[in-house]
């Protein structure tokens, strides 16, 4: 049950330039030996088995890898897909970009806490497993837990106050864990005696802390939250995989919000003018924007078991559409579940997540958490919480959420023969997809007698292309947060209720907040593109189809892929 990432790659690297074994089946095989948590949570159950090496000498070999990969890639006749061949080029320089140029290894705390702090409750959350089974691997557990421990205080060289502090809470929590916690009404006494590494590994975390006190309370790096215009420049590159820089980015992100806001003006003022014929309208764009956007609030959920109800409603009536008009295959068999998101999920439960199965998973079902509110918190907070997610909002959400956006999309693509599309997908096409699919849907006649519909998807636009100009300017021109919030307020008529939260992301996700809006124009431009190209043969369908049963591969690529093949 222990790792052998290190025989593996010896094995691997003295064969490597014989095999004919496919380069991404390859990489797979050694991601999980090096990865085995991450490929646990992508639904690899074997892989619970094993656990995490941070030793240098693991991390070399890693490198070592991943550099062998590059370079097999190079070749004529590399033994892959071209398509998967570039998302595994991709990948790869992501790992040396980790482990070699961001060194994480020497440089965080809680990269080695985390997996501390996580190694024994996921045993202990296995219902899959046996009990005799989880009994043998909660004791390889703490010998997985000691030599992490050890590993951090070779590795690490420096690490920034925050790290620090989050790393010590994680080894704190541990601890109290460890000496706690009943493990199936054993105790800890017990488990120590049928484990004797449990005592070791305590031992080696209470080291741990007092060497990362002794060596860095008083001596923590800078903090580095913001990237700063080259590295942003750096990363967009290796995100995008592309020659896009940060100024390019910006300004047509910027020509974008400018293009969206006279589109928001237009359909306001005929919303305006049909809602309200005898009334004059402000000459005013921004009161015009304004009026419509407040009409739109007004029509807002009650409060939970209301906006839950709605989306159950929502859902039926997408899929209903989407059939009668053609759009899409849809799925034979729905594994999808909606709820509200639960108080316990924290800042999360105010902006809600789909909780995607993973790509691996036996039993794979999707549940929708919908943002939620505490009914106890005063009044005029909740009805300022449900005016943000108002239901021409929803109406046009649900596209984007799930048929045939994320939901459906993610439900399809798993059915791909490429392993490597759905461990490694390309970074601007999932959030682009669903982006591109309220357009397709609204441009059939979804909620065609409903202008304030129409105008919630241009207020998202508006959003996404918002994202990427914000991300841009905290990371290369300094803004601050009061900047990036009067910016998305006032000029891209954010609702205050995803201002508030976009903060946080762009210092944590600052190129995933870039993918909503350039992986939605990406699509656009080739449904454009294939329409031009086609005509009147082009059929929405097959388009449709053809990009979700393909996978999310580089956009780019299914000009290639629409050429070679046709309609049936």
């Amino acid at each position: 049950m222990k790792t052998h990432f290190g025989h593996w790659l010896l094995f691997f690297l003295l064969t490597f330039s014989s095999s004919a074994q496919d380069l991404g089946e390859q990489y797979i095989s050694a991601w999980k030996a090096f990865y085995p948590s991450e490929a646990l949570e992508a639904g690899m159950l074997p892989s619970v088995f094993h656990y995490e090496d941070l030793s240098e000498n693991t991390i070399a070999q890693w490198l070592e890898f991943n550099e062998q990969i590059l370079t097999s890639l190079t070749q004529p006749n590399a033994p892959i897909d071209p398509v998967d061949g570039r998302l595994l080029r991709v990948q790869a320089q992501s790992e040396v970009d980790t482990w070699k140029n961001l060194s994480k290894h020497t440089n965080s705390l809680d990269l080695y806490a985390e997996l501390i702090s996580d190694a024994i409750p996921t045993v202990i959350k296995a219902d899959y497993l046996l009990d005799h089974e989880k009994d043998d691997l909660i004791c390889n557990r703490f010998v997985s837990m000691e030599k992490l421990a050890s590993a951090a205080q070779k590795n690490l060289k420096n690490v920034s106050k925050d790290d620090l502090e989050q790393g010590l809470e994680n080894l704190s929590k541990s601890l109290t864990y460890l000496t706690q916690h009943d493990f199936k009404n054993r105790g800890p006494n017990l488990i120590s005696r049928e484990c004797p590494a449990m005592d070791s590994a305590i031992q080696s975390m209470e080291s741990l802390k007092a060497f990362a006190l002794e060596k860095f309370e008083d001596n923590t790096l800078p903090e580095t939250s913001i990237l700063g215009k080259q590295e942003y420049d750096r990363r967009l590159k290796l995100y995008t995989d592309s020659n896009l820089t940060s100024t390019e980015l910006a300004e047509m992100a910027l020509n974008e919000i400018g293009t969206v806001r006279d589109l928001m003006a237009q359909v306001s003022k005929q919303y305006l003018l049909e809602k309200y014929p005898t009334k004059n309208l402000p000459k005013n764009d921004r009161e015009i924007i304004d009026l419509a956007l407040a009409d739109m609030e007004k029509d807002a959920p009650l409060n939970s078991a209301d906006y839950l109800q709605f989306w159950q409603q929502l859902a039926d009536s997408a899929v209903a559409f989407i059939q009668k008009n053609n759009i899409a295959t849809l799925p034979k068999n729905q594994t999808l579940r909606i709820q509200t998101a639960p108080e316990s999920a924290g800042p999360a439960a105010r902006i809600g997540w789909v909780a995607s199965a993973p790509p691996f998973d036996p039993n794979p079902m999707t549940t929708l958490n919908l943002p939620s509110i505490p009914d106890t918190l005063p009044k005029q907070e909740q009805v300022d919480f449900w005016a943000s997610f108002n239901k021409p909002f929803n109406r046009m959400i649900v596209i984007h959420e799930l048929f045939p956006g994320h939901y459906m999309q993610l439900k399809i693509s798993r059915e791909t023969p490429h392993r490597l599309r759905l461990l490694f997908p390309y970074g601007i096409f999932i959030e682009g997809w669903a982006t591109f699919t309220e357009k397709v849907l609204l441009d059939a006649g979804w909620e065609a007698e409903n202008k304030l519909t129409l105008l919630a998807h241009l207020r998202k636009r508006l959003e996404n292309a918002n994202r990427a100009y914000t991300s841009v300017q905290v990371h290369c021109n300094d803004w601050n947060q009061d900047q990036v919030l009067e910016f998305s307020t006032e000029t891209s008529l954010l609702a205050p209720q995803f201002a508030k939260s976009l903060w946080g992301r762009i210092i944590n996700s600052p190129l995933q907040l870039t993918s909503y809006y350039l992986g939605g124009a990406q699509f656009t431009q080739l449904l454009k593109t294939e329409k031009e190209r086609l005509g009147d043969k082009f059929d929405l369908k097959y388009f449709m189809d053809t990009i979700m049963k393909a996978g999310p591969i580089p956009i780019e690529e299914f000009y290639d892929i629409f050429k070679n093949t046709s309609p049936n």
